[in-house]
């Protein structure tokens, strides 16, 4: 499932900006900062000034932290 998920949307986009990430995850982009600052969360590219998140590895990351009930 989890590449017919990735095959299906990743049409719409390949890059995410970080306000794009914030609303799809409902955090802030201040939260998305913090993280990475401190290294944590999801990988992400630099170009310039400017941070941008992979839509093959934000749906990958959902899917690893994915939790399943019991």
């Amino acid at each position: 499932m989890t590449e017919h998920v990735i095959a299906e949307e990743a049409g719409h986009r390949t890059l995410l900006t970080p306000a794009q990430l914030a609303d799809r995850w409902g955090v802030t982009t201040g939260h998305l900062a913090n993280l990475r600052h401190h290294g944590e969360g999801i990988g992400y590219l630099k170009i310039g000034s400017r941070v941008a998140y992979r839509f093959t590895d934000v749906v990958a990351y959902e899917n690893d932290h994915y939790v399943s009930p019991c």
